[in-house]
């Protein structure tokens, strides 16, 4: 029964997270709910967003939605986002990252409903003062934690006026990129629990191949309000359940 609440909470999460951002604000407290240290838990989101991410990123390419030459950039800053994220988090206690988690998921949370998104303007994306260190620090916080990167990545590409379909291939990308620096830090650190892991991975592909298809045919408002109720009622339980 556990694997198979990981299994689907991958597709549910992936599928989210590529349609709208956020996907990790449900994936991570099922996980953390479930009983798996939160370095683990942690961990297991960079493996599987590693696969997933680049598989939906894949497929936008190939369709060409978006141009290589447009985004390959991103790719160096992310990692190093990522891994720079991942060191820090590898450096402190499992109670220390905890109760930072809790307070980055309310962060996460507050930010996905504040703003407001409109994908308009077709502006090509270019390394700028703004959208390197954006994109950097965006990484950290992925490498760190995680849940709302891609949400603060919407958010970055919105206000640089890209197209939402085309923001979409760029968040998978940075969240790619960004994963696989700190996917590398927690396997070496020891921390992933494989079987968990390759479960989430295998739902996380599937869930990221329906969000990248529905992404092409509805709008991300869509999704908003079903994200927020349930990031909402999963924080509050964790809260509950391990705080007090």
């Amino acid at each position: 029964m556990e694997y198979l609440i990981i299994f689907l909470t991958g597709i549910i999460s992936t599928t989210l997270g590529t349609v709208a951002g956020g996907g990790g604000l449900i994936s991570l407290p099922t996980m953390l709910l479930m009983g798996m240290p939160i370095h683990s838990a942690i961990g297991a989101n960079k493996v599987s967003n590693t696969v997933s991410s680049f598989s939906s990123f894949y497929h936008l390419l190939r369709q060409r939605k978006i141009t290589w030459k447009d985004c390959y950039w991103i790719i160096p800053i992310s990692v190093l986002g990522g891994v720079s994220g991942g060191f820090i988090a590898n450096a402190l206690s499992s109670r220390s990252l905890y109760i930072i988690a809790i307070v980055l998921l309310l962060f996460a949370l507050l930010t996905s409903m504040i703003g407001k998104r409109n994908f308009t303007g077709g502006n090509v994306l270019k390394p700028t003062k703004i959208s390197i260190p954006g994109l950097y620090g965006i990484g950290i916080y992925d490498g760190l934690f995680g849940p709302g990167q891609g949400t603060l990545m919407f958010y970055l590409f919105a206000f640089l006026k890209v197209d939402y379909l085309k923001a979409v291939g760029y968040v998978r990308l940075a969240t790619f990129s960004s994963c696989i620096g700190a996917a590398a830090m927690y396997i070496s650190s020891g921390k992933i629990l494989w079987g968990l892991t390759l479960t989430l991975l295998c739902g996380s592909v599937i869930g990221a191949q329906i969000g990248i298809r529905l992404a092409e045919k509805i709008k991300p408002r869509y999704m908003k309000p079903i994200l927020r109720i349930v990031t909402l009622a999963i924080i509050v339980q964790v809260v509950l359940e391990n705080i007090f």
